[in-house]
């Protein structure tokens, strides 16, 4: 079959090319329009009860985390200069389409009785712009008797002060969303260069700057990942030819990657971004392979077309079973209920397989075009240190095989204990590093306002109405209470703050008057907290319609999971002792809560999934070599590495989180080619050699260790270049992936034909008895000795 579809590309040249440019430029057309996620989320399923408690809160009260806050420092902001530059920054920023409101202590509201009709009407504490230092003061004393703003807008202690800017969550978390962030940005940086420094933080704003780096080191890695390839296929082949072909191939499947994501209509996020530059990493060995079997094929018989029909008949096969495995360890992706996941293992997988059609139909066709290869070109092949190395791995199959099994003993005991030692968690911007703008802008708000991450409590209290009666008042109040004694949380607010800013306003602003109402005061209040027309508008922030659920807001510094579930499981009895679980029903949700939560589901799903891919893979060995011992021997060589590197996090202190964990998957679906290749090449060896087991592991050594150092030493830099990443995430799949397969090149040629040897009585005349994998024997000719070009054409001419 293969010679048919060797002869089939080969004859079709042009067609083909055409068909593959049309679609490149539909791909790269579709790619332009690639947008970035700005949502977190998409890691739970809808199904998942955590995601409905937050979806039912959304629907209630409206998005959380849509603030954008300013924070400054300094007891200067107000000085008549500042605070008045302070209150035009909050004005200009009203002025920006996507924002709702502006809160600050140039921009707060009190209240104020109206006796005669019996109401409380919302006022702008500070009307107009100061005119001077005078006013400034004033409005500073005004501030200070208002408790409600005290550690919200801003901090006695550390003297500092924020400004929320409020964003409209549907505009902002649509595609047409415009350029808002950087308009609010652009203008606070006006007052930041002016007057005092700022610190900039909220979701809005980490999303928004993660989305833009995303996009930057996808553009970085594709740049690097074409110039370390580059630089490492000339080292190799001496050929620009080589190179460019080689990166044509490749580049062409970074535009289709790109473009499937349009197509598909998902969007670019942090995982979705790594595909571009893996699909140059994948795509270089498989052209890598083609292009070795050509020189040897080249240097065989010296007939170019025959070269290349067998490249594409014995490598073809081999290949695309390789590039299929790979692509099956990133569709495993494909069977979990997150909607991250299965957008990376749909597009990983496709196109995974999509640049080995790149490969095997543009290498042949394009190098049936240009002249023969040269002397220096196919030199590679006789390279003294490759040479070196393949003697020095065929002398521990051979003669060390006792100190391979007592290294390989030693290997996986360190490693179980370095297993046993990995620890799992995350942040939400635990990927970026500690001198990122991100991160030093949030610890000015976790030192001075203890973090701005969303944290929500929902009180149920089962009945319509009930909420707002005095015992719910007092059962909220002491659960805020019991939430300040977490230094990891902020201030909260709830409908409690709400009534106690209402009796206050009632006596006319006494700071002393903010308390909760007696018995007797509730009759004086409620004639105004009753009123529709202007009663106290602000308790709809904390109440639901029916007045039966209560809320409780706060934000939370960026804690890891593991300090977060501690919090959580000591929060949850204390609070089930003021709300009676019968009677109550109370829950603790917000962006963090779901971010914890994704992320414990994104780990256990990312674990199912590598174990999905074991076994798929398990099978695919199973049905092409047709018997369960090669598959435990060629399974063992591959979950080694690992394990290694599993261990390697344990000892270094890298976590288990969503971006690390990727790596296995990687690792897995990758270095299963090495053992494929090998396993096939040993099949060949086998049966010409009429089932000599020592000859064919050691010719399978020699040929296959040649193509595997190449490709290694591709993966081994083309994955380094992620340590240049700003995320930490990124930085450890660069590092872990290619110290994997660093280990993987050396379990499948030294590991998996030691185990073969050690186990030849157990095998021969059995393991490749009816093998499904089909290669041609390298002896065989395949009548194809004089193909010539037709003049006339693009097709081949065939002769005998």
């Amino acid at each position: 079959m293969w010679e048919a579809i060797a002869l089939l590309i080969l004859r079709h040249r042009i067609t083909i090319l055409v068909i593959i440019v049309a679609m490149t430029v539909f791909m790269a057309f579709k790619a332009k329009d690639v947008k970035e996620r700005y949502q977190f989320g998409g890691i739970l399923p809808e199904d998942d009860t955590t995601y409905m408690e937050y979806q039912r809160f959304l629907d209630e009260f409206s998005q959380d985390g849509n603030v954008v806050v300013f924070g400054a420092k300094g007891k200067e902001i107000y000085d008549f200069d500042n605070f008045t530059a302070w209150y035009d920054l909050g004005n200009d920023l009203k002025e920006i389409e996507g924002v709702d409101s502006v809160f600050s202590i140039a921009h707060l509201f009190t209240l104020e009785k109206n006796a005669e009709e019996e109401r409380f009407e919302l006022k702008e504490l500070v009307p107009e712009r100061p005119k001077n230092q005078e006013e400034v003061d004033l409005i500073r004393e005004r501030t200070k008797q208002l408790p409600f703003y005290n550690d919200l807008l801003y901090n006695d202690s550390t003297d500092a002060s924020v400004m929320m800017a409020f964003v409209n969550a549907a505009k902002f978390n649509s595609a047409n969303r415009g350029d808002i962030m950087e308009r609010i940005i652009n203008r606070a940086d006006l007052f930041s260069e002016g007057h005092m420094p700022l610190a900039y933080s909220g979701l809005p704003h980490i999303r928004s700057l993660t989305a833009a780096q995303v996009k930057v080191e996808l553009s970085k890695f594709v740049t690097l990942a074409a110039i370390v390839t580059a630089l490492i296929l000339f080292f190799f082949f001496r050929s620009l030819r080589v190179v460019v072909f080689c990166l044509l191939v490749v580049g062409i499947g970074v535009i289709w990657s790109v473009g499937t994501i349009e197509i598909l209509d998902y969007r670019l996020s942090s995982l979705s971004g790594l595909i571009p530059p893996l699909i140059i990493v994948i795509g270089i060995p498989n052209c890598v392979f083609l292009l070795n079997k050509y020189h040897q094929e080249y240097l065989n018989h010296g007939n170019k077309i025959k070269a290349l029909t067998r490249v594409i008949s014995k490598i073809g096969q081999a290949t695309l079973l390789t590039n299929v495995t790979t692509a099956l360890g990133f569709a495993t992706f494909i069977f979990t209920e997150s909607d991250l996941l299965q957008q990376f293992g749909v597009v990983a997988s496709l196109n995974i397989f999509g640049i080995f059609l790149l490969a095997i139909f543009i290498i042949p066709i394009v190098f049936s075009f240009l002249p023969e290869p040269k002397a220096r070109h196919t030199k590679h092949l006789e390279k003294r240190w490759v040479d070196s190395v393949i003697s020095v791995l065929v002398s521990w199959v051979t003669k060390r095989r006792k100190w391979v099994y007592v290294a390989t003993v030693l290997t996986l005991i360190l490693g179980a204990y370095g297993v046993s030692i990995m620890r799992t968690t995350g942040n939400i911007v635990d990927d970026l590093p500690d001198d990122d703008g991100i991160i030093v802008d949030l610890k000015f708000f976790e030192e001075n306002f203890s973090g701005v991450m969303p944290f929500e409590v929902l009180v149920d209290t089962g009945r319509k109405g009930q909420a707002t009666k005095d015992r719910n008042l007092k059962k909220v109040e002491r659960l805020q209470r019991l939430i300040e004694e977490y230094p990891e949380f902020s201030r909260s607010l709830s409908i409690v703050d709400a009534v106690k800013f209402a009796k206050q306003s009632y006596y006319n602003g006494v700071t002393s008057k903010y308390s909760l109402p007696t018995g007797s005061e509730k009759g004086f209040l409620a004639p105004y907290l009753s009123s529709k027309d202007g009663g106290l508008g602000v308790a709809s922030m904390f109440l639901d319609s029916t007045k039966q659920v209560s809320r409780i807001s706060a934000q939370m510094a960026d804690i890891g999971t593991v300090e977060m579930e501690a919090i959580f499981s000591d929060l949850k009895p204390r609070i089930d002792s003021i709300f009676d679980p019968a009677k109550y029903r109370v829950t603790m949700t917000g962006t963090s809560i779901v971010f914890l939560k994704g992320t414990r589901y994104l780990v256990k799903n990312l674990l199912l999934s590598l174990a999905i891919a074991v076994f798929v893979i398990a099978l695919i060995m199973y049905f092409l070599f047709r018997h369960v011992r090669i598959v435990l021997i060629s399974l063992l060589p591959n979950l080694i590495p690992l394990l290694c590197t599993a261990a390697l996090m344990g000892y270094f202190g890298v976590p288990i989180k969503p971006s690390t964990i990727l790596v296995f998957s990687i690792a897995f679906g990758i270095s299963v080619d090495d053992t494929i290749h090998f396993l096939a090449k040993f099949s060949q060896e086998w049966k010409r050699d009429k089932k000599d087991m020592r000859t064919a592991v050691i010719n399978a050594v020699k040929e296959t260790g040649v193509s595997m150092i190449y490709t290694s030493i591709v993966l081994f830099f083309g994955f380094g270049i992620f340590i240049s990443s700003r995320f930490g995430g990124s930085q450890a799949i660069g590092i872990l992936s290619s110290f994997t397969l660093f280990v993987a090149m050396l379990s499948n040629l030294v590991l998996l034909p030691s185990m073969l040897l050690s186990f030849e009585k157990l095998m021969a005349n059995r393991v490749f008895k009816e093998p499904l994998l089909q290669i041609l024997d390298e002896e065989e000719d395949i009548d194809l000795e004089s193909l010539t070009i037709r003049k006339e054409g693009d097709s081949l001419d065939l002769h005998n």
